[in-house]
């Protein structure tokens, strides 16, 4: 009788145990382990990171930190740890994170536009993926890289084309501007080189021109305008005389660092620089900022007409009004001087 008591026990506590231990891996594996009251929350996970790295940045996200340590044990994930943005969703299991902080690396859409160096442009980007500023300005500028594809550091900026595009968090800086590599010349197709060689520019020439053409006018019905009057002035041997250049050229001296030039003056245009194209003909050795889509395709089909001068439009803020003579741009360009001087605007 106490035999058939003792294994009955034995039975008995072999059950709970075994339901105990079925509990556990469902706790484990199978119960909602998310702290967080969003929909979904993101972990970044640097190149090279350690699992305890992991578990600090998850270890808020999570209720219980103890049962995710076992199924990552268990799971081998503590010694394969990847790279990469990850999603968590509300609700989901240890089992659901383990899969995917192993395997989902989701890609986000990078965007740039406006930048007027290449520092600028490392600084934002480094805002948007991995690698810091540092990294991505060295390749940036690797010269031997640029002259193996026909840039210079002056010219280095009309290879990063404004637009949006899609990248792993953790792609590497080479592997970023070898992206952009192929999307700047997936851009010049052979029509829109040979628009480029019909205007007797090269597609580095146009980026130049259209920087130019940008800087003058945000006004995208305007630019092919602009783009025109350059032009033109481009074909007769006249220097171009772009005050945004005169700028470009100022900022570049410690005279003028933090300082805003509101009002280009005639002490400017004697700036010595081979980007004041006053001083110059032809256009600069680079690019003077990031010129959108819109301005390069402005120059691609700039306007063919008689003008040769513009001054802006103080009826019309952001506009300019055009002329065809000396006389008539004088005319245009005193009428906004004069308002700049009515406004307090001297310099």
């Amino acid at each position: 009788m106490n035999i058939k008591k003792i294994a009955i026990a034995f039975v008995l506590f072999g059950l709970v145990a075994i339901a105990s231990f079925s509990y556990y891996i469902y706790s484990v594996m199978l119960v909602s382990n998310t702290a967080f009251n969003g929909k979904e929350a993101f972990i970044f996970i640097r190149s090279g990171a350690t699992y305890d790295e992991v578990r600090s940045d998850l270890e808020p996200l999570l209720i219980d930190i103890n049962t995710f340590d076992v199924l990552a044990k268990q799971k081998k994930y503590t010694s394969n740890i990847r790279a990469g943005r990850y999603r968590v969703s509300k609700g989901m299991t240890n089992n659901d994170i383990i899969n995917s902080i192993r395997s989902q690396n989701i890609p986000l859409t990078i965007s740039f536009n406006n930048q007027h160096s290449l520092p600028q442009l490392a600084k934002r980007i480094s805002n948007q993926i991995e690698p810091d500023s540092l990294e991505l300005i060295e390749v940036f500028t690797d010269v031997d890289f640029l002259s193996s594809q026909g840039f210079t550091p002056e010219t280095a900026l009309a290879m990063y084309l404004p637009n949006s595009y899609e990248f792993f968090w953790n792609t590497s800086a080479k592997k970023f501007r070898t992206k952009i590599l192929k999307s700047y010349n997936s851009f010049w197709n052979s029509k829109r080189k040979a628009q480029a060689q019909k205007i007797g520019l090269f597609p580095v020439e146009v980026s130049i021109l259209a920087a130019i053409v940008q800087e003058e006018s945000k006004e995208v019905s305007e630019q092919a305008r602009v783009a025109g009057v350059y032009m033109n002035r481009l074909n007769r041997g006249w220097a171009l005389q772009a005050d945004p250049t005169l700028k470009f050229a100022a900022y570049q001296l410690p005279s003028y660092k933090n300082k805003v030039i509101k009002r280009v003056l005639n002490k400017h245009k004697t700036i010595k620089s081979p980007y004041n194209t006053y001083l110059n003909k032809g256009l600069p050795p680079g690019l003077i900022a990031m010129p959108d889509l819109s301005a390069i395709e402005a120059v691609l089909n700039y306007e063919r007409h008689d003008f040769f001068y513009f001054a802006a439009n103080p009826q019309r803020p952001g506009f300019h009004n055009f002329a065809k003579t000396l006389s008539g741009h004088n005319k245009n360009a005193r009428s906004y001087q004069n308002y700049l001087s009515n406004k307090g605007i001297l310099e």
